[in-house]
């Protein structure tokens, strides 16, 4: 979360372009795909496209990173772009590293092609990482997008949180599904569906490609294993098992798409790896959230730079995005974020109220004022009409100095914004031993020793809760898999 302001009309601007997904795919025109995945080389208008829409989306996913991580998947990414016939030469293709915590991956026209550094560290080999960036490229080369832009567009949803929440006020969204549409994937762009059969065409050119450059096209079904060995575990985390994963919401079930892919790869299919490389490179990858962005840490969320701290309440979760966190819960949902300040927290809740719809007049009943923790606060709350009854929508601000206030925004059913009152409670200021305290985690690749269960190895974990879980959804394993002396796995440490 780096609190940098946009406006609605930037944020709708970068919007144009569409998204979908393994997880999230962004993709809008591009060459046309026969059966055999051949297509016409990207034209000028993609790369005008891609380069306009180029430094809004490594805005929107928390920048650009450098250094030997980023060099590594940007070789990568051009190797398997190449086999989709978009591009004659590498220079063709413009590949990106995201400082990014949330599992992702996108391709847009113009021969650019993301991957978050989370992803990244979920797989278990290049020919994964070639794998998930083929299917990106993929629904490109196809020009999925294109076939589904008038739909696209008629069932387009807005980004922001003010927008989701104008929705859920306006009858459009159930309460409960606010916030599945944004802060599953903490992006604040469109979301394009796409057909199932779309997706397996995606997930078949992706194949298609890696056989072409040589790797085990079996890697695609490894690596949707454990996308979807992951949505389970980070349900189960957030006391949401039964939630739909955001990317396979328009896919095959996960276990039929393994299974898909295996059969299309052939069970017997040989071809390259690269573990070892893969794991080498890839070593040292922030994991989770970066400090700079602020941290989640189970239900605190704690930015060093800002000097800030606060804690959910009991059953709700937090979700750190590139300019808000977001509170989300079974009951209601809500956001943290900052906006333009000159001292008057009373213009300031206004002006937020006005900014959760566009279609809805939105005002405080009252602002009253108060303290929390020595700060300087302020609140107000609106009661409106959703398409499940009643709703009550509460803005509370804070001033930390004199030009900067940040601001809770929570929306539950009437009658039961007083479950947020914790939270709103919660928001101190933390001192600069506190901040000093905040540490990155980072993957670190180690190798098995004779006597090395997966219980220790897990035990190593910088987790308090489901270390087990998450080392082996981390490697690929499963809690019957045997551990081999010699053999290399991750482990996320601080």
């Amino acid at each position: 979360m780096s609190f940098a302001r946009r406006s609605r009309a930037t944020i709708l601007t970068a919007a144009v372009i569409a998204v979908s997904a393994l997880p999230i795919t962004m993709v809008k025109g591009g060459g046309h795909a026969n059966a055999q995945g051949a297509v016409q080389s990207i034209s000028a208008a993609d790369k005008k496209q891609g380069a306009e829409a180029h430094p809004q989306l490594l805005q929107e996913f928390g920048g650009a990173m450098t250094g030997p991580h980023a060099t590594y998947v940007e070789g990568i990414g051009k190797t398997i772009a190449l086999q989709s016939g978009l591009g004659n030469a590498r220079s063709d293709f413009t590949v990106t590293l995201l400082n990014s915590p949330v599992n992702n991956a996108f391709a847009i026209p113009g021969g650019y092609i993301y991957v978050t550094r989370q992803l990244a560290a979920l797989m278990n080999n290049e020919a994964e990482l070639a794998g998930v960036l083929g299917h990106e490229v993929g629904h490109v080369a196809a020009r999925h997008a294109a076939k589904r832009e008038s739909a696209a567009k008629r069932n387009a949803l807005l980004g922001a949180l003010g927008s989701i929440l104008s929705g859920a006020l306006l009858g459009n969204n159930a309460l409960g599904q606010i916030g599945q549409e944004i802060f599953s994937t903490g992006s604040q762009l469109l979301t394009l569906k796409y057909s199932r059969g779309q997706e397996t065409e995606s997930d078949n050119l992706g194949i298609t490609y890696l056989q072409r450059a040589g790797y085990d096209p079996r890697a695609m079904s490894t690596v949707l294993q454990s996308l979807a060995n992951q949505n389970a575990l980070d349900a189960a985390i957030k006391g949401t098992s039964n939630q739909v994963p955001q990317w396979a919401s328009t896919h095959p079930d996960p276990a039929s798409r393994v299974r898909a892919a295996l059969n299309r790869a052939g069970a017997s299919a040989t071809g390259r790896t690269n573990r070892d490389p893969f794991l080498t490179s890839i070593a040292g990858l922030t994991y989770g959230d970066d400090p700079a962005q602020g941290i989640v840490d189970g239900s605190k969320f704690t930015h060093p730079a800002l000097r800030l701290a606060f804690q959910a309440p009991n059953g709700f979760y937090l979700v750190n995005g590139t300019r808000s966190v977001a509170i989300s819960g079974q009951s209601g949902k809500g956001e943290f974020t900052t906006a333009a300040y000159n001292g008057n927290l009373d213009a300031y809740i206004r002006t937020a109220f006005t900014g959760l719809s566009s279609q809805q007049r939105l005002a405080p009943q009252s602002i009253e004022t108060t303290t929390v923790n020595g700060l300087r606060a302020a609140y107000g709350t609106a009661r409106a009409t959703s398409g499940n009854g009643q709703v009550d929508i509460v803005v509370f601000a804070y001033e930390f100095a004199p030009n900067q206030a940040y601001h809770f925004v929570t929306i539950s059913q009437a009658g039961q914004a007083g479950q947020f009152n914790s939270l709103f409670q919660s928001l101190r200021r933390i001192n600069a031993t506190e901040a000093s305290a905040v540490r990155p985690r980072k993957v670190t690749v180690v190798t098995v020793k004779s006597g090395d269960t997966l219980q220790n190895l897990a035990a190593r974990m910088a987790f308090t809760d489901r270390p087990l879980e998450r080392f082996l959804v981390l490697n690929g394993l499963t809690s019957n898999s045997r551990l081999v002396p010699g053999q290399r796995v991750k482990l996320v440490s601080y």
